[in-house]
């Protein structure tokens, strides 16, 4: 099996909930060549209940509506995987490509996933064969130092940490030079989930930017943002928040596995415009996956 072909069985099994409670009851209506009005209401209803988000559904109502009067006869899954493809496209995601040393700071609040995330996105970079360095820079709790060493452990990465409680600026540069020192490509930042407002926010990140940039004068290179999928839409508020003060350039979805609302990739796509790297897709040491639009539709949709 093919790298495409690999991922594509990833996604299968991760957007499982998703396919089972919309796209299966939908498959026999995705079968059928002349569609009436109450079919296409049906369409209608379980692309939306997927969280696939109104301006997607319209365009693609509006695409089989025009078809089936042009022709009388439409192949309505061919017709929702280009559309869905067409849109996911737009954004496509950015490779990491070894560089000297770059840092990648994660971001996002409390309970998304975060500091798994990072665990699995080291042991993804060491598999491929590059050096990796975790720095616990969230320092306001025990368990996420605790459990970023777990996974450093399982990853077979080095962590550089502090004590809670300790300045994550600090930390963040002593990770940093350590990275410079031992010419290690990949510096891997954890960063707290709880803080309340967007000025804090912005103060914590803002210190942590300058001292990496004591070290690495464009440092950070990447900044991803961590979301959960099973929030749907109702995260987006928190990723605008985000995205306004951290510089965003990169997103990850985490437990898509565990969402009934799979669909939800397009909107966040459309209503940040900012390309998703990583999805999650299941609790294993491999299960987070480099974001791919057809593995995703083609997961999405099913046989």
């Amino acid at each position: 099996m093919g790298f495409l072909g690999g991922l594509i069985g990833k996604f299968k099994g991760g957007l499982q909930r998703t396919r089972e409670v919309v796209f299966r009851p939908m498959g026999h209506l995705l079968g059928l060549r002349h569609l009436d009005e109450a079919q296409l209401q049906e369409v209608e209803d379980l692309l939306l209940q997927a969280d696939l988000g109104a301006p997607a559904v319209g365009d693609l109502m509006a695409r089989l509506r025009t078809e089936l009067k042009r022709s009388g006869s439409v192949d309505p899954r061919a017709i929702l995987r280009e559309a869905l493809l067409t849109r996911l496209r737009g954004f496509p995601p950015k490779a990491l490509e070894v560089r000297g040393t770059q840092v990648l700071l994660l971001v996002g609040v409390n309970g998304v996933g975060k500091t798994t995330t990072l665990g699995k996105l080291a042991a993804h970079l060491k598999a491929r064969g590059d050096d990796v360095l975790i720095v616990a820079g969230d320092t306001f709790r025990a368990a996420a130092i605790d459990q970023l060493e777990h996974w450093g452990e399982r990853a077979g990465v080095p962590v550089i940490r502090n004590q809670m409680g300790g300045d994550p600026a600090a930390v963040a540069f002593d990770g940093a030079a350590a990275a410079v020192a031992r010419r290690t490509p990949w510096v891997l930042i954890d960063t707290a989930g709880r803080l309340h407002t967007k000025d804090h926010l912005m103060r914590e990140l803002e210190k942590i930017r300058r001292s990496l940039q004591k070290v690495l004068p464009e440092a950070p290179h990447r900044v991803f943002l961590v979301l959960d999928a099973t929030t749907g839409q109702n995260g987006l508020a928190q990723a605008e928040a985000f995205r306004q003060v951290a510089g965003v350039t990169d997103l990850v979805l985490t437990k898509l596995d565990g969402s009934a609302k799979g669909g939800v990739v397009v909107p966040i796509l459309e209503r940040l415009r900012i390309p998703i790297a990583f999805v999650g897709l299941g609790e294993g040491l491999d299960d987070l996956v480099p974001f791919d639009p057809e593995a995703f539709v083609d997961g999405l949709l099913g046989p």
